[in-house]
């Protein structure tokens, strides 16, 4: 039976795009792989405290630090979503990277995540995408791609919904059929993922 740990660090608990998804993922998860389990963490409504020199100073001795990274290591695969506020990531899932990341303990090509798959659902209200004015601007994709690959060894992939103020921004008006299509896009790209991944995981 695999576990899938699922990570929401949205604010709002209703009209995400990245909640949205990222729930789609894990109902075509179960439906695929209805012994499983599922460890949700709601990063917003339970967010882990920021690091602070006692915990660092402990690393894996500190009681959360060690919770986080054991509850890690044993997934089988992970959703994380991620929406863009400011450019970059929200500062709770800063906060529970910076607690689970113990250098020396589960870091490195010997990591217990090393080749975890990890599925990221990257929302953003505009589009940050190759080719875009503001295609410098992105600090999800580029910073999670490199920190899970580099300190965990991890398989990482991203479903990007995009645009998603279109609706809400008269000035994106005329973007609001390339925001559904988008988002039509990235909940086929959550199902057959999870899909995928049970039953790749159930071999």
């Amino acid at each position: 039976m695999a576990t899938l740990l699922h990570l929401d660090s949205a604010v709002l608990p209703q009209g995400s795009a990245s909640r949205d998804v990222t729930a789609a993922f894990v109902q075509a998860w179960r439906d695929e792989n209805p012994d499983g389990t599922v460890v949700h963490r709601d990063l917003a409504a339970d967010p882990v405290p920021h690091l602070n020199a006692a915990a660092v100073v402990a690393g894996a001795d500190d009681p959360l630090r060690r919770e986080l990274a054991e509850e890690l290591a044993a997934a089988d695969a992970v959703l994380i979503g991620a929406p863009m506020y400011n450019f970059t990531i929200p500062s709770t899932l800063k906060a529970w990277l910076d607690q689970v990341i113990v250098v020396g303990h589960n870091t490195g090509p010997d990591s217990p995540v090393a080749g975890t798959p990890v599925t990221v659902v990257a929302s953003r209200g505009g589009s940050y995408a190759p080719g875009t004015p503001r295609e410098d601007f992105e600090f999800v994709q580029n910073y999670l791609e490199k920190l899970l690959t580099s300190m965990f060894s991890a398989e990482v992939d991203f479903i990007v919904p995009e645009l998603t103020l279109a609706h809400t921004q008269p000035s994106m008006a005329e973007l609001i059929p390339l925001a559904e299509a988008s988002r039509a896009k990235a909940f086929d790209e959550a199902r057959q993922k999870a899909k995928a991944l049970a039953t790749r995981l159930a071999a």
